[in-house]
């Protein structure tokens, strides 16, 4: 498993995700729209990402994110 970098998350951007973070919580089933710079404070990138069922934006910093782990939204619309 590698760890999350902005190479990686360049990969998921569109893509149906759970992020796994650094402190051992996950944020569950969440799209991730785009990646910001931080500002001139010295912040690192920001992940845009949007929850599921949900339209509005929310940020994490990139350095909080252990790792991402794409979902399968087939096996999602099966179950219900």
């Amino acid at each position: 498993m590698e760890n999350f970098s902005l190479n990686s998350a360049k990969s998921f951007l569109g893509k149906n995700v759970n992020l796994h973070l650094k402190d051992g919580s996950v944020i569950i089933n969440v799209q991730l729209t785009n990646i910001r710079k931080g500002s001139k404070l010295g912040r690192g990138n920001l992940v845009e990402y949007v929850p599921y069922g949900n339209c509005k934006l929310t940020c994490i910093p990139m350095r909080n994110v252990a790792w991402a782990e794409l979902l399968n939204l087939n096996l999602m619309s099966i179950a219900d």
